[in-house]
């Protein structure tokens, strides 16, 4: 197979899988992280690697090294594999999946960007979602009766226990204290925001063509999903927060031993909560991003534009509400009709923040 993002947190996972199961890696991708990459290139012997510079080509232990955006696209059309792993951070990993799909190979997708702003481009049937709450609701929708609703669960980020006062001066290094996962920057600042959760959200719309979804707050991360169905009855889907059972799931035919620790039920006390609106304004948006999906692209352009900031400190911790907001009022009443307009719409909100 081939993984996107190799050195990222998925993509570390992913290869851990590999290992164990003895699945061969024909490529591998990084932005910058050359010496993990090399120290990859060493064990799984790829055909092809490829970074985001080209400056950091002569770095690179191999012959066949493929440079930026336009490098990885021709990368994935000489690979003979038939599924890859897109773990690639934000906007950038969209034009990767929409490139895996026309060569008709199975899109493994850590990007949750990629269905956030361009899902009804994409199809979605074919999508393997690599998400430990997406990968909840496809292991409950197996053989189950009428679904009623979907309903996704959130750790809370960083600053579930504090109250609004005490986030206004937090600090990128408050909010990269995640509680329960090991993630990359952006994603933990997301969840500390919850866009990840609202992006998460928008996932489950275009993969399971679902539009009565919600998330609440479970601070243990041990229950991922939940799905109420028409019966009346309701299923829950527990493990441990460990991605690589949602990764195994999605590039092994089947799984016959264990991937993840199981969990004692006796060592957790489960408590549920409402997403506070006041504390998490973004999730706000639940309801009209369903309605209106292609204000995805907005969202998430502006919200990149804030993560950078933030983690900068150019900006405060609570100014994500006010950079997308003021990037919808802006752009409110843009419909896509094409896959183009999606990469100008995103270059538009971009270039609007510079103002």
């Amino acid at each position: 197979m081939v993984v996107l993002g190799s050195t990222g947190s998925i993509g570390v996972n992913s290869l851990l899988i590999a290992d164990k199961f003895n699945i061969k890696i024909e490529a591998l991708s990084c932005n910058k992280n050359v010496d993990l990459l090399n120290l990859q290139i060493a064990k799984f012997s790829p055909k092809f690697v490829c970074v985001g510079d080209k400056s950091l080509v002569k770095f690179v232990n191999h012959k066949n090294v493929f440079v930026g955006e336009n490098g990885l696209l021709e990368m994935l059309k000489e690979c003979k594999s038939s599924k890859i792993i897109n773990a690639l951070v934000g906007f950038a990993g969209l034009r990767p999946s929409v490139e895996i799909q026309k060569l008709n190979k199975t899109l493994c997708l850590a990007n949750k960007e990629s269905l956030v702003v361009a899902g009804k481009f994409l199809n979605t049937d074919d999508i393997i979602a690599i998400d430990s709450e997406h990968f909840g609701l496809r292991f409950l929708l197996k053989k189950a009766p009428k679904i009623h609703k979907m309903i996704i669960t959130a750790s809370g980020g960083a600053f579930r226990d504090a109250s609004l006062d005490e986030i206004k001066n937090a600090t990128p290094k408050d909010a990269l204290n995640h509680p329960n996962w090991d993630m990359g920057a952006k994603i933990t600042i997301d969840s500390a925001t919850m866009t990840n959760k609202l992006f998460e959200i928008m996932e489950a719309f275009w993969l399971y063509k679902a539009t009565n979804l919600d998330a609440l707050i479970e601070k243990n991360s041990i229950i991922h999903a939940f799905i109420k169905f028409i019966d009346g009855s309701t299923t829950a889907h527990f493990s441990v927060p460990d991605m690589k059972l949602a990764i195994a799931s999605a590039i092994l035919d089947e799984i016959n031993e264990p991937i993840i620790k199981p969990i004692n039920l006796l060592d957790f006390k489960f408590e549920f909560s409402k997403i506070d609106l006041k504390k998490y304004p973004i999730f706000a948006l639940k309801d009209e991003v369903i309605k209106n999906p292609d204000l995805g692209v907005i969202i998430n352009a502006a919200n990149e534009v804030y993560v950078k900031k933030f983690l900068n400190s150019e900006c405060k911790f609570l100014d994500n509400e006010k950079i997308v907001f003021k990037s919808l009022d802006k752009f409110s009443g843009f419909k896509a009709e094409n896959l183009d307009q999606i990469f100008e719409m995103d270059k538009k909100v971009r270039e609007f923040l510079k103002e």
